[in-house]
């Protein structure tokens, strides 16, 4: 497995990014084309979710899919019940090519999980350490090196935890760390949420297409374009009658 040293160094360079949480290529169709969003991440509750087979071939179309919609990069999620299941499953998740469209290899928190990235890591692909829900994994992440850190607020949220105090914990590890690691910001519900941790500086988040609903949702924006094209229709009238 061949990595592209760019692609390896490339959560280092710094701005914003947006991702949709999503498995469902009508989703993809409806938001990539708008420019916002880096690409797609995916896990094996998506892909059910959505009604798409957890497979190898499957995701292989769907990566084509997503890169045709302009994604740059794609987050898919190994499986398997070993360390060495895990593994080959990453390694053919990594060889998934496609033009313009990296793939990084989600690969959960564990111990055991830590000994898959490691394997994967050193055969060239890019890491995404997910399912994230302590400080001290944020710290284990710049440890490894991955190329993401990603913690699900919703669920810490859920557990009765003061998850964005823990997201922010997190963050300020990362940041200090100077390896590179991004914290990708997972399981967001509303899009106060993304607002509230953009304002304290975070950078990097992903959500499902209700969120990014509510994100392009303004009413006062609608009633403004609306006003501005009655004005234009009603000129372009007087024009013609001139």
């Amino acid at each position: 497995m061949q990595a592209d040293k760019s692609s390896q160094n490339d959560s280092t360079s710094p701005g914003m990014r947006l991702f949709l949480d999503s498995a469902a290529p009508e989703a993809w169709a409806r938001f990539l084309p708008l420019g916002v969003f880096r690409g797609i991440t995916t896990n094996p509750l998506l892909l059910e979710r959505a009604g798409e087979r957890c497979t190898l071939e499957n995701l292989t179309r769907l990566a084509g899919t997503a890169a045709d919609l302009g994604a740059r990069e794609i987050q898919m999620q190994v499986w398997g019940d070993t360390a060495e299941e895990m593994t080959a499953c990453g390694e053919k998740l990594a060889q998934i090519t496609t033009s313009q469209c990296g793939v990084v290899v989600k690969v959960p928190a564990t111990e055991q999980g830590h000994l898959v990235a490691k394997r994967l890591a050193d055969a060239g692909a890019r890491i995404t350490l997910t399912a994230v829900y302590k400080p001290g994994q944020a710290l284990l992440a710049a440890g490894f090196g991955a190329a993401y850190a990603a913690p699900y607020l919703g669920r810490l949220l859920d557990a009765g935890q003061p998850g964005r105090d823990i997201v922010l914990a997190m963050n300020d590890i990362l940041r200090s760390s100077g390896h590179g690691t991004r914290l990708l910001v997972a399981s967001l519900r509303q899009a106060d949420q993304v607002v509230d941790l953009a304002r304290q500086g975070l950078d990097t988040f992903t959500f499902g297409a209700n969120v990014a609903t509510e994100l392009f949702t303004a009413e006062l924006t609608d009633q403004a374009a609306a006003q501005f094209q009655a004005a234009a229709v009603n000129m372009s009238q007087k024009s013609d009658q001139t």
